[in-house]
């Protein structure tokens, strides 16, 4: 906004707040929650003008005539809308004005997001076409410009790139708040050019560096790291990890989505330990569509920390004033106070964030939990359509795993290990017998196989390896193009004919998740956007969703939302050990190791 502009607005406020204009909504008797204090104060009015808030008092009448829209809070809490500080569009499988419908009736006025999935599909043409989008949202919508894309240069193939020059171009776009998660943390503490040459970009626009320091050592690494630029991390996963980020000056981003709970362990930091609540946020970072729809967004994470003995006050300034003050945007969001968009939220309970009415921009937009508005319109061009270039069919033979060497008997195998509910794996090792000069899935001891298969530039190149932890007790494959954060197709299964058929039949779909049991489909969702996202009403994607999850079910997975478990298999920059198309990869050590071993 140029001065000009603030000048106009600034008066308008002014004399509305006099009395001199009148308000275009005033909400009534309401409990102000004041952020910016820490306090709870009952008999509040709020005159709204022009989008922002006027005037913050005891009696608004003042600004009140036959035209102003009376809102009545009737002793109810008037709370700031909630912030996600991290978080991506893609993981919801929904476009931007979806997901935005989704999560407006929990009580999400704004969000952060990085979108550097569709970035490794598409490249900056990928993160334009969502700060476009992004642009015609009834909420705030703000993106980070993706910084590692690809995530591990040399250890995957990528659809695309982003170069330096890339981000210092994207800093000039209206609606980029600064640089997505560093998520090459040995490239800051290395000292790699083009890490640190986007992070100057960054810092020389005056925008925030994110963090993603995806590694348990805090010794050295983790020091080089924090020196290098990045200002918050959401994957902390122990105490220790809140506790050494904030003590280093970065903000602990604590993060509740579908599958990464990890406020329990981070929250007694502030509940235990005493440390300032006010430099810590909560974010989801990762969002099924089908948690969106059935159990909430960053009202969720609010719920979760105060179920741990947070105070509701403490809980919701990490989803309001920290977010905002962190990012730069706390004269625009983050409070209710005269000045900033009139954000609010009008709720029952608290402790419970039961939100009835939603207010963004100064509108009514959700009411009893139904979005009371029409959605903006947006269309995705056919390239974004069509991105699943395969090269051929497969067969059960390509999912045939060989021993290092014939007439061998057993075998040491490196397994990914899942851990339910986090997004680190282990690094398992374990003896399996060959048969017929073959190594199979084994259900009895919990190992699948697990392909990943190169899907960018057609070359039908496949990986395979093992993993433990799904808990498949049937012959099933479920196979998925959302596959963080080069977004091959990923497939797993414990028969090669289902994990053929998977396959297959997700190429058809042009993009998505499916599931096969027994010869069967069971469960399938279109991604056709990128292969990520799906443009239909979120309501119905989730079903689809719920269909995958079922199946999953079906297949006899007992993990708590395994299909976001699955998408991070080939994450090669989260330890302990991931499958990308080129191989299997040891995030410890940044190294190929092989799947098999005498």
């Amino acid at each position: 906004m140029n001065s000009k502009d603030y000048f106009k607005i600034s008066q308008t406020l002014v004399d509305v707040a006099m009395g001199r204009v009148t308000a275009d909504m005033v909400i009534r008797n309401g409990q102000w929650v004041c952020v910016q204090s820490g306090e709870i104060i009952p008999n509040i009015d709020i005159a709204i003008k022009d989008g922002r808030i006027a005037f913050v008092g005891e009696d608004a009448s003042h600004t009140i005539d036959s035209k102003t829209q009376v809102v009545e809070a009737g002793g109810r809490y008037v709370c700031p809308g909630l912030l996600d500080g991290h978080m991506h569009i893609e993981s919801g499988m929904i476009i931007i004005t979806e997901f935005v419908r989704a999560i407006i009736p929990h009580g999400t006025t704004g969000i952060f997001v990085d979108p550097h999935e569709i970035a490794n599909v598409f490249g900056l043409k990928g993160v334009r076409l969502m700060v476009d989008e992004a642009a015609v949202q009834p909420i705030h919508v703000w993106v980070q410009m993706p910084s590692c894309v690809p995530s591990a240069p040399g250890l995957e193939t990528p659809g695309a790139s982003i170069e330096a020059e890339d981000v210092a171009q994207a800093m000039k776009w209206e609606g980029i708040i600064g640089l997505g998660e560093m998520m090459n943390f040995p490239g800051v503490y290395f000292n790699d050019e083009k890490m640190h040459a986007e992070m100057a970009e960054t810092r020389q626009a005056g925008k925030v560096i994110g963090g993603h320091y995806a590694f348990p050592d805090l010794g050295l690494p983790f020091h080089g790291y924090v020196a290098g630029g990045p200002e918050d991390d959401h994957e902390g996963t122990r105490l220790e990890d809140a506790v050494a980020r904030v003590r280093q000056g970065m903000k602990p981003m604590l993060r509740f989505g579908s599958a990464w709970h990890d406020v329990d362990a981070q929250i007694k930091a502030v509940t235990d330990m005493g440390i300032d609540a006010r430099h810590f946020i909560l974010c989801t970072d990762d969002s099924h569509c089908e948690t969106l729809v059935n159990e909430g967004h960053v009202n969720r994470a609010v719920k979760r920390a105060i179920s741990k003995g947070l105070p509701p006050m403490k809980a919701i300034q990490m989803a309001t004033i920290n977010t905002a003050e962190h990012f730069g945007v706390s004269r625009q969001v983050g409070m209710i106070a005269p000045g900033r968009f009139a954000d609010i939220l009008i709720m029952d309970d608290l402790s419970a964030v039961a939100v009835d009415m939603v207010i963004a921009k100064g509108k009514l937009i959700a009411q009893k939990k139904r979005v009371i508005i029409e959605k903006p319109v947006f269309s995705y061009p056919d390239w974004a359509v069509h991105s699943i270039h395969i090269g051929r069919n497969f067969t059960a033979e390509d999912f045939t795993l060989k021993p290092p060497q014939e007439n061998l008997k057993q075998v040491w195998a490196n397994i990914i290990g899942v851990i339910e509910n986090q997004a680190p794996t282990k690094h398992l090792r374990m003896e399996m017998p060959v048969v017929n000069d073959e190594i199979h899935p084994d259900i009895s001891n919990d190992i699948a196989k697990i392909a990943v298969i190169e899907r960018h530039k057609g070359t039908g190149n496949l990986q395979l390896g093992l993993v433990h932890g799904f808990g498949f007790d049937k012959k099933c494959a479920i196979a998925s193009t959302v596959a963080h954060d080069c977004h091959q197709l990923i497939v797993v299964g414990t028969d090669e004919a289902q994990m053929a058929l998977a396959v297959n039949e997700l190429v058809n779909m042009e993009g998505g998740q499916v599931v096969i049991l027994d010869g069967k489909k069971i469960g399938k969702v279109e991604l056709p956007i990128a292969g990520l996202m799906s443009d239909e009403n979120a309501e119905i994607v989730a079903e689809k969703a719920k269909s995958v999850l079922n199946g999953f079910r079906a297949c006899g997975c007992p993990l708590n939302n395994p299909n976001m478990q699955l998408s991070l298999l080939a994450l090669v920059v989260i330890p302990e050990l991931r499958l990308s198309d080129k191989g299997l990869v040891d995030v410890t050590k940044f190294n190929f190791i092989p799947v098999l071993e005498r």
